[in-house]
């Protein structure tokens, strides 16, 4: 079974997550790229974003899972991101089953 091992900087892997909620219904809007583009910055939106777009969904997981068991992240620091992820989810004004879905899962696999 093959790896997923990244070398992420914290950063990276929230601009990941958060492009990874942002496609939970298949489609990035112009809002959820704005939203992400003030947390992260352009330039690592634009960067995170290649390497996002040539991933599966299977390939996303585990890549998420990985970096987030290495990383060691605080409860802060983890609260401070599914805030970020639940803001995202509202720039249209509610949260969508298959948002809300995603919310779960992650709040799941990350906690």
């Amino acid at each position: 079974m093959e790896e997923f091992k990244t070398n992420w900087s914290h950063e990276e892997l929230k601009t990941y997550i958060l492009l990874y909620c942002a496609y939970a219904n298949f489609v990035e809007t112009k809002a959820e790229k704005a939203f992400i583009i003030d947390k992260v910055g352009e330039e690592m939106y634009t960067k995170v974003f290649a390497e996002f777009d040539k991933d599966n969904d299977y390939q996303r997981i585990q890549k998420i899972q990985h970096t987030v068991e290495r990383a060691n992240y605080s409860k802060e620091e983890m609260d401070r991101l599914f805030k970020n992820i639940k803001n995202m989810f509202l720039t249209d004004g509610e949260i969508d089953i298959l948002e809300e879905n995603i919310f779960r899962g992650l709040h799941h696999l990350l906690k």
